[in-house]
């Protein structure tokens, strides 16, 4: 394969994501009105690219945030590689100050190289970017035939992909920006990705 435009993309807003309830791959929560307004946003900007293929997770707020695309009848799967990250016992609950230190302390955990140190109940950044290798390397990697393809995912998830694509250390991974519905734009040239657009939001208004 010579080369692939990949358009990345974080999810539309959720009423968890307004209200600081921690959603992760357990909770498949829809788009509130401000997500689908993002969504729609995002497609006025971007319905003139010739999108060969869509991947989004398992989950509706991933599938509902670029559903316009696939009324086009773009060809559309899902992956489970690509559903967010598994935050245990901390899904479907508020972010208290007591739950704020507790992130605190496993994000600088994680910050500090210990990527393998599970959330409790949950996953590890090491187990995600696990998940999530095959589907690179097989699927995005492994179909030169689909040249320019958009992915919508996940926040802390899209940080490990993003890691895996350009081959940083996971412990790297916070300097990934994320919004919802903001747009990473890379391209991969053969042997390696180049990043186009860092979390574009000039497309919401």
């Amino acid at each position: 394969m010579n080369s692939k435009k990949v358009y990345l993309i974080r999810h539309g807003q959720t009423d968890y994501n307004l209200q600081s309830i921690v959603q992760g791959s357990g909770v498949d929560s829809e788009l509130n009105a401000r997500g689908w307004q993002q969504a729609q946003q995002f497609f006025e900007a971007y319905k003139g690219i010739p999108f060969d293929k869509i991947y989004t997770s398992n989950l509706q707020r991933s599938v509902q945030s670029v559903q316009q695309f696939i009324d086009l009848g773009i060809p559309h799967e899902k992956y489970e590689a690509l559903n967010e990250i598994n935050w245990g016992t901390r899904e479907g609950t508020r972010i208290t100050p007591e739950e704020d230190e507790y992130y605190r302390n496993i994000l600088q955990t994680w910050r500090d190289g210990e990527t393998s140190i599970c959330i409790e109940g949950g996953e590890s950044p090491e187990l995600v970017s696990e998940r999530q290798k095959p589907f690179i390397e097989h699927v995005l990697l492994n179909r030169p035939e689909e040249e320019t393809v958009l992915i919508c995912m996940h926040g802390r998830a899209m940080r490990i992909f993003l890691s895996n694509l350009l081959r940083y250390p996971l412990r790297c991974m916070d300097q990934f920006l994320h919004q919802n519905l903001g747009l990473y734009q890379l391209e991969y040239t053969g042997s390696m990705f180049t990043v186009k657009r860092y979390c574009d939001v000039a497309h919401l208004r």
